[in-house]
């Protein structure tokens, strides 16, 4: 009975590791080196998104003082990347400083002029260093979701130091594509234009109000994607709404115009402050942002609930649907640069796969061959364990859609020499008790069971290994991982568990006087 179960579960086990072995190429992904793609180093421009923070404060201390009716002739910030305040009436100081340490912590007031109507505030650097380290953390969790979206097998997306993120994407057809979205940051604001200043005569002379800023609107040609002309937008220069209460955006087709576009979709609160803000501002234009560049200016002609708007912009199919996938995925919290770009052909992982494969066969045929001269009929049952460990290493990696990588193949390969080992110590405590006197199942029954401990011991410490690997390592390293930890695992089986069942079966029930080993 016991013998049965045994071999329903070793039955069950090869069951299970075909069924996910093929179709091998759809199973088991194939890494960067063996399938070719891109490796690419993105630098996070971390100092921008401070700044982006300090931007974001000014607004809030601006709007703050207004409501809490303090006079004050402005509030910016200048050129140190600092947030100034200037005062109309020094008598209000104590009650602006007041404001900024019960709400904004995170400043401090490094200099105050002579006549006390300015008061200059910075960030604190405590905070300044974890806005940055977020920046990197959020960046490296956006690009994932967006490559997710681009529908690439298995990515490497990982931190590199402070300020680098690593990216490899394997088998990717338009390299050029995906690094527009990779790279692509998405900020989506929406701004108010500014009604009065936006004029020919103004926009020239550059005398732009303290709370406007200059945005361009660019035209693309669609063939040469060069930039065909720019059009000048005076706008308010706080954000009345941002893409951060974004939910939706999906590309749809303009049935006047047959062009596609994107339509975006805002969360509850988000619906709330975009119909809140179309209803205040009935007849006024307002400006559709991405990346600083104003893709549209509509007149709002009423008021718009359920918060849904379009992003149109003379875009192709293509550039729509990446556009939509970004704004999905969300915005970067600072810009990257891209610091390396690599190409890889596939040719290389041909070349790799084959003669690792060759390398794999010679490895195996030699082990066979040492096995069957040294341990005759007993080195036969050892190599079908072997073979068997093979086959159930690609069932595991092809039911977790592992990616296999070159030093995966060299794992593979290393694993299948340590398999080996197991028979070895089995075979050799077999001789010892042979040795002293014990019958031949005796002598099989105590080679297992004694050759069991060391067996563990030997792996365990190979797999604490592989597992430290699969976790810190990188892409590469943790594909060499992954089939070093199922084939320890799998060794074990083949070499305790199927090697004694096969004994078992040919000699359990009979009486042996001699054992080929």
């Amino acid at each position: 009975m016991q013998l049965k179960l045994r071999w329903i579960t070793i039955l069950i086990v090869f069951a299970v590791s075909f069924f996910f072995m093929f179709p091998l190429d759809k199973r088991i992904n194939l890494g960067l080196d063996l399938k070719g793609g891109m490796h690419v180093i993105l630098g996070v421009e971390t100092d921008k998104a401070v700044q982006a923070k300090i931007d974001t404060l000014t607004g809030q201390i601006r709007k703050e003082l207004r409501n809490s009716k303090i006079n004050f002739a402005f509030v910016q910030k200048n050129e140190a990347g600092k947030i100034t305040i200037g005062l109309s009436d020094p008598a209000e100081r104590n009650k602006v400083k007041d404001l900024i340490s019960k709400n904004y912590p995170i400043l401090k007031e490094s200099g105050l002029n002579s006549d006390e109507k300015v008061i200059e505030l910075s960030l604190d650097p405590d905070e300044a260093k974890r806005i940055k380290d977020y920046a990197v953390e959020q960046a490296v969790q956006v690009i994932r979701n967006r490559v997710d979206q681009f529908g690439v097998n298995e990515p490497v997306i990982q931190r590199q130091g402070k300020e680098h993120i690593l990216v490899q994407l394997a088998g990717v057809t338009d390299p050029e594509r995906a690094v527009k979205l990779i790279g692509k940051t998405a900020q989506l604001k929406f701004y108010l234009l500014d009604e009065n200043a936006n004029n020919e005569e103004t926009i020239k002379s550059g005398n732009i109000p303290p709370d406007d800023i200059i945005l361009y609107g660019k035209k693309i040609d669609k063939v040469t994607g060069q930039v065909v002309s720019t059009t000048p937008y005076v706008l308010k220069k706080d954000a009345v709404l941002t893409g951060d209460y974004l939910l939706e955006a999906e590309v749809r087709i303009s049935s006047q115009f047959n062009e596609p576009y994107v339509s975006i979709k805002f969360d509850p609160a988000g619906s709330k402050i975009f119909e809140e803000i179309t209803a205040e501002n009935v007849n006024k234009k307002m400006a559709i942002v991405l990346d600083d560049n104003v893709y549209s200016a509509p007149v709002i002609r009423e008021r718009i609930a359920g918060g849904e708007a379009q992003i149109s912009g003379s875009f192709t199919l293509e550039e729509a649907k990446d556009l939509a996938i970004v704004l999905r995925a969300g915005s970067l919290p600072a810009p990257v640069k891209i610091l390396e770009n690599r190409t890889i052909g596939p040719s290389l992982g041909e070349d790799s796969i084959k003669k690792g494969i060759i390398a794999g066969i010679i490895g195996v045929a030699a082990v066979i061959a040492f096995m069957l001269i040294y341990y005759k009929f007993s080195g036969f049952i050892a190599s079908i364990a072997l073979l068997s460990n093979a086959i159930i290493i690609l069932g595991a990696m092809g039911m977790f859609k592992a990616t296999l990588t070159l030093p995966g193949i060299a794992g593979l390969i290393l694993t299948m020499g340590m398999a080996i080992d197991a028979n070895v110590l089995i075979f050799e405590r077999v001789r010892e008790e042979l040795r002293l006197g014990r019958t031949p199942m005796n002598a099989l029954e105590a080679g297992f069971e004694k050759a069991m401990s060391t067996i563990i011991d030997s792996n365990i410490t190979t797999l604490i290994a592989g597992l430290v690997l699969f976790q810190f390592g990188t892409g590469p390293v943790k594909g060499f991982a992954v089939t070093l930890t199922i084939g320890i695992l799998s060794s074990i089986f083949t070499a305790v568990t199927l090697s004694k069942t096969i004994f078992l079966t040919l000699y359990g029930n009979k009486e042996i006087k001699k054992l080929s080993v």
